[in-house]
Formats: C-alpha cells, sequence, structure tokens
C-alpha cells in the first residue's frame, strides 16, 4: 500500500519560507556584484548616466502585470522601486529634493515610496527651489507636483535653457486610484545625455493670450495642457504632447487657435502613464 501524503506542518512550512528569505537575501548580493561590475564598466566606457527612466518605467509596469497571489501589488512595487533607487544610489549617490508648499505627508510618502529611507530627503517651499537645488548639485533629483497651484508660477520656465534640469518622469509609474503614494509628481533631473524617456515631450509655451481653442487644439494633437500662469504681460503654458509631434506642429496648432505668436521651448520629457485598474488586495492581481 501507498503511504498516506504527509501533511504539512507549521514546522514545515517556516523551513521552506526561511529558504526563500534566504534565496532572496543572496539574489540581493548577487545584484550588488551586477551593479559593482556595471560601475567598472561605465568608468572604462567614459561614464553615463544612473537614471534610466525609460527603462524603469517598463520594469514597474512588468511587474505589476505579471503580478499574482496573496501579497499587495503596493508592497511589490515599493520594494522593487527602493532596490532600483538605491542600487542607483550605490552607483552615483544623490539627493532627491522635494516641494513641500501644499504639505509635507503626501510629498513625504511619495519620495519614501519611490526611493526608499537610504537616499536622502531634502525640502523646499516652492517648485522653483527645488529646481535651482537639482542645478546646483552633481546629479541630485528634484520632485514637484503635477499640480503646483496658482501660487507657485510659471515654474516650468527654469527647465527650459539648455543646460537647466529637466523633466524626466512622472511618478508614480503605475497610477491606480487607491495607490499609496498616489501623488502625481514631475521627477526633475539635469539633462540626460541618453536613457531619457521621449514618449511624451513637455514644452513651456508662451503666448501673447488665452484662447478657449487651445485646449481643443492641443488635444487634437494626443497632448494636454498641464498648467498654466501669467508671465510677464502674457502667458505660459506647460503642454505635454507624443514625442512624435514636432515644436513646429505645436506652434502652428497653438496659434491657429487664436493664442497669437507662441514661444515653444522643450521642459523635459517622460514615458506614458500606465494606469492599472487592480484592487490593492484582490487574490489575483491585485
Amino acid at each position: 500500500m501507498t503511504e498516506p501524503q504527509k501533511l504539512e506542518t507549521l514546522a514545515d512550512l517556516r523551513v521552506d519560507i526561511d529558504r526563500i528569505d534566504a534565496a532572496m537575501h543572496a539574489l540581493l548580493m548577487e545584484r550588488g556584484e551586477i551593479i559593482n561590475r556595471l560601475i567598472a564598466v561605465k568608468a572604462r566606457q567614459g561614464g553615463g548616466s544612473a537614471f534610466r527612466p525609460g527603462r524603469e518605467a517598463s520594469m514597474m509596469r512588468a511587474l505589476v502585470e505579471r503580478h499574482r497571489g496573496l501579497l499587495p501589488v503596493d508592497t511589490v512595487e515599493s520594494i522593487w522601486r527602493i532596490i532600483i533607487s538605491t542600487f542607483t544610489y550605490v552607483q552615483a549617490n544623490y539627493s532627491v529634493h522635494a516641494d513641500d508648499c501644499a504639505g509635507d505627508a503626501a510629498m513625504r510618502d511619495s519620495v519614501r515610496f519611490h526611493f526608499g529611507f537610504t537616499v536622502p530627503y531634502l525640502t523646499h517651499h516652492g517648485a522653483r527651489g527645488v529646481i535651482e537645488a537639482v542645478a546646483r548639485s552633481n546629479g541630485d533629483l528634484g520632485m514637484v507636483r503635477v499640480d503646483a497651484g496658482s501660487s507657485a508660477g510659471a515654474w516650468w520656465t527654469a527647465l527650459t535653457a539648455p543646460q537647466a534640469p529637466k523633466i524626466i518622469a512622472r511618478l508614480p509609474f503605475v497610477e491606480r486610484p487607491d495607490h499609496p503614494a498616489g501623488l502625481p509628481v514631475f521627477l526633475v533631473a539635469q539633462p540626460l545625455a541618453e536613457a531619457a524617456a521621449r514618449e511624451l515631450v513637455l514644452y513651456a509655451v508662451a503666448l501673447e493670450r488665452w484662447s478657449g481653442g487651445l485646449p481643443s487644439a492641443v488635444g487634437a494633437l494626443g497632448g494636454e495642457i498641464i498648467g498654466n500662469a501669467p508671465d510677464g504681460v502674457g502667458l505660459s503654458l506647460l503642454v505635454t504632447v507624443p514625442g512624435a509631434v514636432s515644436i513646429s506642429a505645436l506652434t502652428e496648432a497653438l496659434e491657429r487657435a487664436g493664442a497669437g505668436v507662441a514661444r515653444v521651448a522643450e521642459a523635459g520629457s517622460h514615458a506614458p502613464r500606465y494606469s492599472f485598474a487592480g484592487q490593492r488586495h484582490s487574490g489575483s492581481t491585485a
């Protein structure tokens, strides 16, 4: 006769958990060894940016799409964000500067969710202060609310000079209604010579006047107006359009919409938003 199948005990299950924990730690240490080799290769090849926002966005989308089981996707996403951000910090130390004008709690949650506690976190009162700190730094990042509010003015105009910092990402990479760090923020960095995500490009647009046809003109190009504020004697817009839309096409569309002469300058770019409708504690694709 065949012996009855052995019933699992708590001790058996704890042995399996300990084995998995040890394997995860070993893999993290192995990842660290690979990063050390990557640093050496970059040094031989003349360096390169430690930030690769397009790759990070792709990794986070793939992670959420393949996730299954009991563990909430929030936890998985945060763990991977901390792994990525901390190993980037190991490659090249950096700090995160953040605008706390609208209150510190939501911004702090976003910084810690996406960058953990190893990366230093510095606050500034205003978007322009964040941009100035990034410009003075040796590779730091800045976080500014997508909706920084009217009191911030046309802060995006500080991004338009060729060597000025640029928007390189929009966080969170994966958007959902119940995201624990769902504050929409732009990530600002010194211009990337490589690895910039170009699916969506942001422009600072200086206009003579507002026209009611502007939102539909930008929408017809597949874009949207993110912000608008007085700027000198005119108006400044922050506009995002697909990367395939040229500056000349955007300029012509704005002028046809009745805005007068439009002066357009790039303020950065980022990967497209990825919307995930699953529930945080679902047992399937949570």
